[in-house]
This record gives structure tokens, sequence and C-alpha cells, in this order.
């Protein structure tokens, strides 16, 4: 049924694009996050102030437009600044690097909401314990507070996933050959528009079904001992 002459491994070899970038730009989202809940959390107005304008900001503009002005923005804007010191230079961005930059930037801003939550979360009184015993701050960080707000987190960043492995179908725009630019190929081609996209819809479903096993998997893991 859904063989599309041939065109079915494309979209597979596709879908390894779209998995690989997703997992990539998740774990840059995942760093961001934490850096930017430990600023808001800082006792430095600026950091806190950069960092609130920073979730702001990228929650209120859609995913599209920014993947357009890095991708297509950024280059040419510094191509005429460059172009005005008197340089002639031309800047190609790579469109899976662009990809995974963009989409870990932008839910970089929705991780760090889930992290500051987390944080939160970890007892007061641990951390406490922890200086009265001469833990300095980076032990306190590593060994305390990351691990609980690590266990904390995980609703939180299965939803920013589960988001973030949906908007890859935006990263076609730059000319990726993930899962829907090989679809949309696969469409025009066999003139099989329906059968194309409803695969490529319950390759996506599929991706969120083993996304939310996994997500019980860990909760239950790390829910052990914490009841």
């Amino acid at each position: 049924m859904f063989d599309l002459d041939g065109y079915s491994s494309a979209i597979f070899a596709g879908l390894q694009q779209t998995l690989l970038v997703g997992i990539l730009a998740m774990l840059l989202a995942c760093f961001i996050g934490v850096v930017g809940a430990l600023a808001k959390k800082s006792s430095i107005t600026f950091l806190r102030t950069v960092s609130s304008f920073y979730t702001a900001t990228i929650r209120g503009i859609p995913e599209l437009i920014l993947l357009l002005l890095i991708f297509y923005g950024v280059p040419t804007f510094l191509q005429d600044v460059f172009a005005g010191l008197g340089y002639e230079v031309i800047i190609n961005l790579n469109p899976f690097v662009a990809g995974i930059v963009t989409l870990g930037f932008i839910y970089g801003a929705f991780s760090t909401e889930v992290f500051r939550g987390a944080f939160g979360q970890v007892p007061k009184g641990q951390i406490e314990a922890a200086k009265s015993i001469g833990m300095n701050g980076w032990q306190i960080f590593f060994r305390i507070t990351f691990p609980q707000a690590l266990r904390f987190s995980i609703p939180g960043l299965s939803n920013v996933w589960m988001l973030l492995i949906k908007a890859t179908a935006l990263i076609s725009v730059i000319q990726l050959d993930e899962v829907m630019r090989m679809t949309k190929i696969a469409a025009n081609s066999t003139q099989k528009p329906f059968t194309a996209y409803a695969f490529a819809a319950l390759l996506f479903l599929g991706i969120t079904l083993v996304s939310m096993g996994v997500q019980r998997y860990l909760e239950n893991k790390y829910a052990k001992g914490h009841h």
C-alpha cells in the first residue's frame, strides 16, 4: 500500500535525517535550557533579564520565521556588512547544521522554563545539608541539584521533544532531505499525494508512540525510591 513506486525507501532515508536532526537539536535545547534556567535563578540582574528576554522573544516568534531568518537572513546580513567594509564574502549555511541550531535555539527557550521549574522542586533542605558538610557550588549542582532536577523535568522535556520532532517538518523549506522533503518529492513524482502524506503522518505518529513509551519507562525508573 505504501510502496509509492519505490519512493518509500527514500522517505525512510529522510526519517533518519529527521531523527538525527531532532536528537541533536534536543541535546542543544537541553544544554541551553539548563544554562537559561540557571541564569533565571541567578542573583545577577543582567543574567535574569537576558534569559527572560530570550524565552519571551523566542516563544513569541513562529518557528518558520526563525528558521528562514537564520538560514537566509543571517548570511545575507553578514555579506552586506562585509561588503560595506570592502570585502566580498559568500556565506552559505549547511541546511543540516542550520536545522539543528535553529530548532535547538527555539526549543531551548521551552527547555529553560522546564528546568527552571525542575530546579525549584529540589528540596532546599538537601542543598543546605550539602553546604553544611562543605560541598562547594559545583559539587552541590552536579551531585544534588541537577540529578534530581533531571528527574522532575522528564514530563516537561518529553513534551518539548514531541513539539520539536514535529517541528522538524519545517526544515524541508531549507532543502534538507528529511521526511517532509522526500515525501513531497514522492507525492509529486508518483501523483499519489494522499498516500505519500499519509505515510509520513504514520511515521511521525510512530515516533510519538515510541517517545511516549520511553517517557513512561524513564518516569517509572526514576520514580523508584521516591514515592
